[in-house]
């Protein structure tokens, strides 16, 4: 799902000359720059990254309810329980009872930390509890599983990376009207589509082939985000710092814009897996537009930033994303 308002690559406005998140610059790349990347990613979570994880689980913790109330028996009752009156209630009360808890021990900005974490991890608890129970609706709790914890390890990998650059904007929860929208219409389309066409939506191998999309497009993408290191940023930089090199190294050595490349992929990956044929189409044509033009404008940028080093750079490494080949340079 991609958007043209927010400072992500999931949604920057199209006049943005410098962005961090695709991974692009980093600091000098001396003995002592390479130690401080060492050191900041060895030292001690930060407190929000620690809290993040604690209320993350505790989320998760909704998975014992039916766990506890229906133990010893077959697995189909995880379903059965999850969705009838008890079921939906006891889920209620124990997220009320967690948000009631994250309240008392954490205050102002730490608790809106954890209410997000926790509604995160509650939701990819209530995927597995879905995942696993034989109904039409397994592959919809692959992808809660999928979409919550996108955004959760967005969060937390930055707290390993670049915790000075840490914010609530970091789950990217709340990137853009257009992201909403496109993430709404693919669970309008699944339950719509399992109404009239439920054999569509069991289709398992279709939804295998999605689900692996989905790993191989978050690996990529978290993987940009460790090789860009401290550099990594969710918010537009519009200037050049001297200490910024261009990072060729990691899997920048086999695609120039791997953070693009693992959204793009990521986001086609999940209405695969729900088998959704309308938003599957509308996500690759927006996905690619999008990043046609995104990838243009910015390489603008890093040719003035970089120049020849830039160019060279450029003939010899694609951009990762099928026929967008960046911005054209005449001889």
């Amino acid at each position: 799902m991609t958007s043209g308002r927010r400072a992500d690559a999931c949604g920057c406005p199209a006049s943005v000359l410098y962005l961090l998140d695709s991974g692009k610059f980093r600091k000098d790349r001396d003995a002592s720059a390479e130690r401080s990347v060492t050191n900041m990613a060895g030292n001690k979570l930060v407190l929000e990254g620690r809290i993040s994880i604690t209320s993350f689980f505790l989320g998760i913790g909704v998975v014992l309810i039916p766990l506890l109330t229906s133990l010893g028996s077959h697995i189909g009752w995880v379903f059965e329980y999850f969705s009838g009156i008890r079921g939906k209630i006891a889920i209620a009360v124990y997220i009320g009872v967690v948000q009631g808890l994250l309240l008392i021990i954490y205050k102002g900005p730490l608790y809106k930390v954890a209410v997000r974490a926790s509604f995160l991890g509650c939701a990819f608890g209530c995927g597995l509890l879905i995942s696993f129970a034989e109904t039409a609706w397994t592959h919809f709790g692959w992808y809660m599983c999928s979409l919550s914890f996108f955004h959760y390890s967005e969060y937390l990998v930055t707290a390993i990376i670049n915790p000075r650059s840490l914010s609530l904007d970091s789950f990217l929860l709340n990137h853009s009207v257009e992201y909403t929208i496109a993430a709404v219409s693919s669970w309008v389309e699944f339950m719509v589509e399992r109404l009239l066409f439920p054999e569509l939506k069991q289709l398992s191998w279709v939804s295998l082939l999605g689900l692996f999309m989905v790993f191989c497009g978050e690996g990529l993408r978290k993987s940009a985000m460790l090789t860009a290191g401290s550099n990594f940023n969710h918010v537009v930089q519009n200037e050049k710092a001297q200490s910024h090199v261009l990072v060729t190294s990691g899997v920048y050595a086999y695609c120039r814009h791997p953070s693009y490349v693992g959204w793009f992929y990521w986001s086609i990956g999940t209405q695969v897996m729900l088998c959704n044929p309308v938003c599957l189409l509308g996500y690759t044509l927006a996905s690619w537009r999008f990043f046609r033009e995104r990838i243009e404008e910015e390489e603008i940028s890093l040719i003035h930033f970089f120049g020849e080093d830039y160019l060279d750079y450029k003939r010899k490494v694609p951009t990762g994303l099928p026929f967008i080949p960046g911005i054209r340079v005449q001889s």
